[in-house]
């Protein structure tokens, strides 16, 4: 199911802010069928927004997002969702973690146990289907939550920096474990992360918004086969570009804040006299 979208913005209204806060601006992208696409960009340029607009959970300033052509109407009825944060029910097992959009749609107890059973073989977590949140370690813990994403079979599956709180080797050992997961299930992911690597590791094509407001100022596809060498000349050639693209973000917003500092001094000066 493809993804596209149609000039995006978005403009947060808060109440207390003295003005409008612009989060992005006018985002056109379009997401083939199967494709796995990253989006990196600064701390703030609106990455989580992008997807929870696409997700139904905020809702656009301007623009539209099609899915296969149509507005829907129930977008959350093609789209999963992995958070940053696993955001299982602690109160639940493992198993009816994974079970809980199953349940949500009135499948029978059998049936939803007998399918949660499977994802946690298919996942590597049987044997710990009755554990609790808390009593598993934090790399299972998200191969729970992306279970109980997949189990439902959304065609979309949007995943804000699932692993950004892992250790390394947990992180390596899931975006190879992911990648077996969507190249045996071929759904179409939009994923967020800081880290450049990981964005080259998984991506087939990766997407670069600016700072605040939002837009895309890089866009590069990843021609290079799986599995990938971190330690290749080709991989390097895309790092480099990457890196170019954050530093000049860095730079803009460096210089940005020099430039406002310098126009509050002059307003301070001229307010004395």
């Amino acid at each position: 199911m493809s993804l596209e979208i149609k000039n995006l913005s978005k403009t947060f209204e808060e109440q207390d802010a003295v003005q409008p806060i612009p989060a992005l601006q006018n985002i056109t992208l379009s997401v083939n069928q199967g494709q796995f696409l990253s989006v990196i960009g600064p701390s703030g340029c609106g990455k989580t927004t992008l997807l929870r607009i696409i997700a139904g959970l905020e809702k656009a300033s301007a623009g539209t997002v099609l899915i296969n052509g149509a507005l829907p109407e129930r977008p959350w009825e093609h789209v999963g969702f992995v958070f940053q944060e696993y955001a299982l029910f602690p109160w639940r097992t493992v198993i009816d973690n994974i079970a809980f959009g199953l349940e949500m749609k009135h499948m029978s107890k059998k049936e939803r146990y007998t399918k949660a059973r499977e994802y946690c073989k298919q996942f590597g977590i049987d044997g710990f289907e009755y554990c609790y949140p808390r009593e598993i370690s934090g790399g299972m813990r998200q191969r729970v939550a992306i279970a109980r994403t997949l189990i439902n079979d959304p065609t979309i599956v949007l995943m804000d920096e699932p692993f950004g709180a892992l250790d390394s080797q947990t992180r390596s050992q899931l975006q190879t474990f992911l990648l077996q997961i969507w190249q045996r299930s071929q759904k179409t992911v939009l994923f967020i992360t800081h880290s450049i690597d990981e964005a080259i590791f998984l991506s087939q094509h990766i997407i670069g918004l600016t700072r605040r407001p939002g837009s895309i100022g890089l866009s590069l596809p990843v021609d290079l086969a799986y599995p990938r060498d971190i330690t290749s000349d080709e991989f390097n050639r895309y790092r480099r570009e990457i890196i170019r693209f954050l530093n000049a973000q860095q730079n803009d917003e460096e210089y940005s804040s020099k430039a406002s500092k310098i126009v509050t001094w002059y307003e301070y000066k001229r307010a004395l006299c």
